[in-house]
């Protein structure tokens, strides 16, 4: 009977061996390779002084108008994220890429991601660059945000700028978002495994090698980083925040938007509905997906410039 129970042991040894052995691998590599990571970004842009700490943004073109681009949750790194559209517009018009906090080469904070400290901020950050008058353009939650942002300072604004942004009380919105144990999977060294295994997201879109590389770099970086973990966590109060909300009358508003979209019921009417809610308000429908600005910016340009130019006639 010792014999059987020996090899039962050693069985048994072995199956809890094997995974202790191999997440402690996967721990030292990401230990090492994180110090690599950081030792290869290559600053873009400029800091400037918000809140205390610094708060990255890429500045281009030097037209009269400005325009001030805001992302979505979990862009790892805006300022660069945003420059198949940066190109296309900076030609016509002064472009600032805002970096939030916890994202690109922006500190982290401990202030609460709130809707209101978020636009505070890059308030704060366009006074430092001594901008008064722009046009705010947003991706995904940026929607949100900008809602509370006009609420603020509304008589700072041109026009709003929707790029697929999210509306208020939209499918889905009081679902929160689970993001417990992600912390522990990257210090694991998980999300480093299988983020190497997942391809080229950018693959076929509008980036060159450094830059893609720079992306993944800052991904690996910011995407776990508690200011995002607690952006994530705020994403429902933040959208309660606004429920039932619209922009001021008179702000001219202009949403660019995935045409079938299947994850959400009723996508272009949910924006239609609030396009209808101002004095001058457009939607616009395009192919694609969530991030149009990876692959539809000359069009968004194009008719971006076309609105702006109309509002500015009226």
């Amino acid at each position: 009977m010792r014999r059987p129970l020996k090899i039962t042991l050693l069985t048994i040894g072995a199956v809890v061996a094997i995974p202790v052995l191999l997440l402690t691998t996967t721990s030292i590599v990401n230990v090492v390779a994180t110090k690599s990571d950081l030792a290869s970004i290559v600053p873009y842009g400029k800091l400037l002084p918000v809140d205390g700490r610094q708060m990255n943004v890429v500045d281009s073109g030097s037209g009269a108008e400005t325009i001030v681009l805001l992302p979505g949750l979990g862009t790892a790194a805006p300022g660069l994220d945003f420059q198949p559209l940066v190109a296309e517009l900076d030609d016509r018009y002064r472009v600032i890429a805002i970096e939030p906090f916890g994202t690109g080469l922006s500190d982290q904070t401990d202030a609460p991601r709130t809707a209101e400290n978020i636009s505070r901020e890059v308030h704060e950050a366009l006074q430092e660059l001594g901008v008064e008058r722009y046009v705010l353009m947003g991706h995904s939650i940026a929607g949100i945000y900008a809602l509370e942002y006009s609420r603020m300072y509304a008589d700072e604004l041109i026009a709003f700028v929707g790029i697929d942004s999210s509306v208020p009380d939209q499918p889905g919105w009081d679902e929160p978002v689970p993001t417990d144990g992600l912390a522990e999977l990257r210090d694991l060294g998980i999300l480093r495994l299988l983020s190497a295994f997942s391809g080229d997201s950018y693959a076929g879109m509008p980036y060159d090698e450094h830059t893609k590389e720079q992306m993944r770099l800052l991904a690996t970086k910011n995407s776990t980083a508690p200011t995002l973990l607690d952006e994530i966590g705020h994403s429902v109060a933040n959208f309660a925040s606004v429920s039932g909300a619209t922009f001021p009358v008179t702000l001219p508003v202009l949403l660019f938007v995935v045409k079938d979209d299947a994850e959400v019921a009723g996508w272009v009417g949910l924006h239609e509905r609030q396009a209808a809610s101002v004095a001058q308000g457009t939607v616009i429908p395009l192919e694609g997906a969530h991030y149009l600005h990876h692959t539809r910016s000359a069009e968004i340009a194009r008719d971006t410039t076309a609105f702006l130019d109309a509002v500015s006639v009226r």
